[in-house]
């Protein structure tokens, strides 16, 4: 005979409060402030809800709505797994290790290749991997099994290496082991149709924002389109201007000019210089705006990533009797100076060299002679041509041209930069070298014989300093600072 204990209720000693107490078919366990109670077929919450209820065969926990808990530190058996896994977003992996079932894993391979070592599998384990950067395609990811296990039927390693490709494994049997039971290949991620971006003075022409910078800065691309054609980005990147040479001297040479434009994406009247585009990404851009020189000295380079352009070369100072033009991005103009007939060469341009040319050369120099005092200081090259050069005294003399410089509308309207400074003149020869598109004039041989700087921000060259048949002189004049533009489509 099976023993049993028959009761009504079960008290506490110290306050004969209710520890299970029937009445009728309903027995409740605890006072009603204690929170549950149960019946024959139901365990209940005080206010009559629903923990656990039977009917039939079939018991249910909770009730419609509710939330199934389980204990921090407990653990189930025989409910089985519905086919997910626990994704580790707290721990995303950038090294090899040694997944664990029931878990899946975001694997950041941006930084090399590396691999995922699966678990010793037993039937209904589950492993899932997420390519995290989308860069699979770059830096694989492989899978290998655990010893002797196999993966899809082989004891070997599997690699994944499509760009934001995700798969799940399935521990199914000793035969074929591991088996993939889905796998995506196709990037769900959300659309960046433009370019994102800050720095220098912002402005915008039609479709297009532009970024100006007349200063060192940082150009900052906190979004990357995820449409790639429209990373391509126009620029300008134009060197500081060389300043002149003092003492009857040649014309400073413009900065480098370098440019690249992107049609269709950022249309626009580009300069004969013009390249290809640069491919933006997100990061921080160093921008580095190179200072004009003063006389007698070379600009600075600019930089924008992978493009500088160099300074221009100093125009030659002086009577020297040898010597030349400084070359750079375009060279400095030679001097006026002795003997009678010398040829004083300008500095050569496009130094050092890149394709299409950053600049030219600058104009050869050619000694005086008395009485007539006449030679040629040369001009400072330009981006679009070379410094004028003067023939042998006594023919008609004096400071002679710098050269042209080209223009662009990357900036929306069209603007000439990096021309050359033109040459100082001497003793009876006529007025000091013209200059254009950004510039200085070169120096007259009459008071105050000073000459021109070039233009701040357009990369022009200083002219050389003009001097009388006496000796009296000016310095030099100073080249015009460089300038970065970088352009890209916004909608």
């Amino acid at each position: 005979m099976t023993s049993k204990i028959k009761v009504d209720n079960i008290n506490k000693v110290s306050d004969d409060s209710n520890i299970i107490n029937k009445c009728g078919t309903t027995v409740t366990v605890g006072a009603a402030s204690d929170g549950v109670r149960t019946g024959a077929d139901n365990l209940q919450a005080a206010d009559g809800g629903n923990l656990i209820s039977q009917s039939g065969t079939t018991i249910t926990l909770g009730a419609s709505g509710d939330t199934i808990t389980l204990a921090s530190g407990a653990s189930q058996t025989g409910f089985g797994r519905t086919g997910t896994v626990d994704w580790q977003t707290s721990s995303i992996k950038t090294t090899t290790f040694t997944a664990a079932n029931g878990e899946g894993y975001f694997a950041n391979t941006s930084g090399g290749a590396f691999t995922m070592n699966l678990p010793a599998g037993t039937a209904g384990n589950i492993v899932s991997v997420v390519d995290y950067t989308n860069s699979f395609q770059t830096h694989n990811l492989t899978v290998t099994p655990n010893g002797s296990q196999k993966l899809g039927g082989n004891n070997a390693s599997a690699t994944l290496s499509t760009e934001g490709q995700s798969v799940t494994f399935v521990y199914v049997d000793d035969i074929e082991g591991w088996k993939n039971v889905q796998d995506s290949t196709s990037n769900v991620i959300g659309l960046v149709p433009f370019v994102v971006a800050t720095g220098g003075t912002e402005s915008t022409s039609g479709n297009c924002k532009i970024h100006t910078f007349t200063g060192p800065g940082t150009f900052t691309v906190t979004a990357a389109s995820t449409t790639p054609a429209n990373n391509q980005a126009s620029y300008m990147v134009v060197g500081g201007g060389a300043g002149g040479g003092n003492f009857q001297g040649g014309g400073g040479g413009a900065g480098g000019f370098r440019e690249g434009r992107c049609n269709p994406v950022t249309p626009y009247t580009a300069s004969p210089l013009v390249t290809c585009g640069h491919t933006l990404t997100a990061q921080a851009y160093s921008i580095v705006v190179g200072a004009g020189g003063p006389g007698a000295s070379s600009g600075s380079v600019s930089t924008f990533s992978t493009i500088t352009s160099a300074g221009g070369g100093a125009g030659q100072s002086g009577v020297s009797s040898s010597g030349g033009g400084t070359p750079g991005g375009s060279g400095g103009g030679g001097n006026q100076g002795t003997p009678s007939g010398a040829s004083f060469p300008g500095g050569s341009g496009n130094t050092p060299p890149v394709s299409p040319p950053q600049g030219q050369p600058g104009g050869t120099g050619t000694g005086h002679s008395a009485p007539s005092n006449r030679g040629n200081t040369g001009g400072g090259g330009g981006a679009g041509g070379a410094g004028g050069s003067g023939s042998a005294a006594p023919a008609p003399g004096g400071g002679k041209a710098g050269g042209s410089g080209v223009t662009t509308e990357i900036t929306a309207s069209p603007v000439g930069r990096a021309g050359g400074g033109g040459g100082g003149a001497f003793g009876c020869g006529p007025a000091g070298g013209p200059a254009s598109d950004g510039g200085g004039a070169g120096g007259p041989s009459s008071p105050p014989y000073a000459a021109t700087a070039g233009t701040a921000n357009t990369g022009g060259g200083g002219g050389g300093s003009g001097r009388d048949g006496v000796g009296a002189s000016t310095p030099a004049a100073a080249g015009g600072s460089g300038i970065v533009v970088i352009r890209y489509k916004v909608s």
